[in-house]
C-alpha cells in the first residue's frame, strides 16, 4: 500500500512540475474528476452513493494535494538551498515521516466517513478501483519517461 502512495505522490508531483502555473489546477482537478468517474464505474456505485460519496472524495483528494504541494515545495527548497548549505536531514526527515503519518490520519478518517455511506461490499471494490488507478496512473508515467529517452 505504502509503495502505491509514494507512487501516486510522485506522479502527481511530476505532472505538477510539467504543467504552468496557470494550468496546475486545471490539471489537477482534471485527474481528480478521471480518478471519480473510474472509482464510480469500477465500485458500481448508485446514483445515491454518487451523490453521498463525491462531496467525501474531493474533500480528501484536495486535502492530499495541498499537503503534497507543501511538501514538494518545503522539499525543493531544501535541495534548492543545498547548493549552498548541507541540508539539515533530521528536518527532512521528520517532515517525512510527519508528513506519512498525516497523509494515514486523513485515510483513516477518509475510510471511517466512506464506510458510512458504502457497503463492505462495495467500499472493497471502490478501494480496489483507487489501487488500480493509481498503478495505471504510474505506469502511464513510466511509458512516458522511457518514450521520452528514445525520442
Amino acid at each position: 500500500m505504502m509503495k502505491y502512495v509514494l507512487a501516486g505522490w510522485i506522479v502527481l508531483l511530476s505532472s505538477t512540475a510539467m504543467a504552468q502555473d496557470d494550468h496546475k489546477n486545471s490539471r489537477i482537478d482534471q485527474l481528480h474528476e478521471q480518478k471519480w468517474q473510474i472509482l464510480i464505474t469500477r465500485a458500481d456505485l448508485t446514483p445515491k452513493e454518487t451523490d453521498l460519496v463525491k462531496p467525501v472524495f474531493m474533500e480528501y483528494e484536495q486535502t492530499i494535494w495541498r499537503l503534497h504541494q507543501e511538501n514538494r515545495e518545503f522539499f525543493k527548497a531544501a535541495i534548492k538551498n543545498a547548493k549552498n548549505v548541507k541540508p539539515d536531514y533530521a528536518e527532512l526527515n521528520d517532515r517525512y515521516i510527519n508528513s506519512e503519518f498525516k497523509e494515514a490520519q486523513l485515510f483513516k478518517n477518509y475510510h471511517l466517513k466512506l464506510r458510512t455511506l458504502l457497503q463492505p461490499e462495495t467500499l472493497f471494490k471502490y478501494y480496489k478501483a483507487e489501487r488500480d488507478f493509481k498503478r495505471k496512473l504510474l505506469q502511464d508515467l513510466q511509458d512516458r519517461k522511457a518514450q521520452n529517452k528514445h525520442d
